[in-house]
């Protein structure tokens, strides 16, 4: 019996894909900043910046860590475009997106995941080893939401939140993309090391996967 051969994917749709993947990243990070700072009642201004910011911080990180002589943010102004309208859609319909229970940290973590893996992606096309690879993959994951954190007076969420896998998971997703990349196109592999961020942020936030903690005698 002859196997059906599937037609392979063209460089043109794998481009595409991938770019679209940093688009929603673009997105997602930009409404999770956007939302934090209407929360705290930063005016219009603030809050483009602040969703901005915190949308192409990863970025920024991966294609400095990468060798990138811009950001691609700066070489392609779509992902500012789209990061500005995720900016006035939160400042505009907060209200209505707050709603939604922890809708804030379903945004960044959507961002977190995307970057992840695409920082990941970054470092392999730059000929990093596995663990530039991770360093680079976590570092443009938690890169934005650090920013953000920042400019917002908050403690950065990786910093504190060991009940919740953070950096840890953009790690992990930035690993699932190494091992993956041999044997997937670059948008699948990518697409799991994202869904692999997804999955660990989701356990830990029921309980399910946490960190040790090791503390030291009072006194």
């Amino acid at each position: 019996m002859q196997e059906l051969a599937l037609p392979p994917i063209s460089p043109a749709t794998l481009e595409t894909g991938l770019r679209v993947l940093d688009l929603t990243g673009i997105l997602a990070f930009s409404l999770s900043g956007a939302l934090l700072a209407v929360r705290k009642r930063f005016d219009l201004f603030g809050v483009l910046v602040l969703g901005c910011v915190t949308a192409v911080g990863g970025g920024a990180i991966r294609d400095t860590l990468t060798g990138q002589a811009l950001p691609l943010f700066l070489r392609d102004e779509t992902y500012l475009w789209v990061a500005l309208a995720g900016a006035v859609t939160a400042f505009a319909f907060g209200e209505r997106l707050a709603r939604f229970e922890k809708a804030l940290s379903v945004f960044d973590s959507v961002g977190l995941s995307l970057f992840a893996a695409s920082g990941a992606l970054g470092a392999i096309a730059a000929g990093l080893g596995p663990l530039g690879v991770i360093f680079a993959g976590a570092l443009s994951g938690v890169g934005g939401g650090i920013i953000r954190d920042l400019i917002a007076n908050e403690v950065p969420e990786v910093m504190y939140r060991r009940d919740q896998l953070y950096a840890t998971a953009a790690a992990a997703g930035a690993l699932t993309v190494y091992l993956l990349y041999p044997h997937l196109t670059p948008f699948q592999a990518q697409l799991s090391g994202a869904a692999v961020v997804l999955l660990l942020r989701w356990l830990s936030r029921r309980g399910w996967a946490r960190l040790p903690v090791r503390r030291l005698p009072e006194g």
